[in-house]
């Protein structure tokens, strides 16, 4: 008979079922999880308002991108657009997930978000502060994967996969900036 190895899956299934059914009105927050909430939900609540922020300032760089490459840098600041906004929605459904509010209220937006809302006066202005903006998201959101670690893998995972967007986001950018000054 082999002895089980250091660090196996320790719980029996009568504890697993026992614990699912404590504290049932917690929904997705199980005995198991063990990140500050409170901490957790405030980092959530600000990734959101960045991307809240983003998808605005992507939005009128859209309806504002002019020039002989305006209609090309448009697109695309419709598509970051749209993909900000699914991960404000994603982050939402995660802050509820864990028995919080998603907070939209307009009122102090911008001061929720690490990033800044800057219109930019030409389209090299506009991808600029876009790039600026996804570098701070890149760096925001990888100190709160590097908080959530193993205490909060779900949220850990999401953001991951949010930082790898931001990332494409950035390079799309960089791509753009250098097709209109070159």
């Amino acid at each position: 008979m082999t002895e089980p190895r250091s660090g196996a899956f320790l719980s029996d299934i009568q504890t697993l079922r026992q614990r699912a059914r404590e504290h049932i009105a917690q929904g997705a927050v199980t005995p198991g999880y063990h990140a500050d909430r409170a901490v957790v939900l405030k980092l959530l609540n600000e990734a959101l308002a960045t991307e809240i922020v983003c998808t605005l300032r992507y939005k009128r760089h859209y309806y504002m991108a002019q020039g002989i490459h305006g209609e090309g840098v448009a697109q695309e600041f419709l598509e970051h657009a749209n993909e900000e906004q699914q991960h404000a929605d994603q982050i939402a459904e995660r802050i509820t997930q864990l028995g919080g509010a998603p907070d939209f209220s307009p009122d102090g937006l911008t001061s929720r978000s690490h990033a800044e809302y800057v219109e930019g006066g030409s389209l090299e202005e506009m991808i600029k502060e876009d790039l600026v903006a996804e570098r701070i998201a890149i760096d925001s959101y990888r100190e709160m994967i590097n908080y959530f670690g193993q205490d909060d893998p779900t949220s850990r995972r999401l953001m991951e996969e949010i930082l790898a967007k931001e990332e494409e986001h950035a390079d799309d950018l960089v791509r753009l900036l250098e097709g209109i000054t070159h």
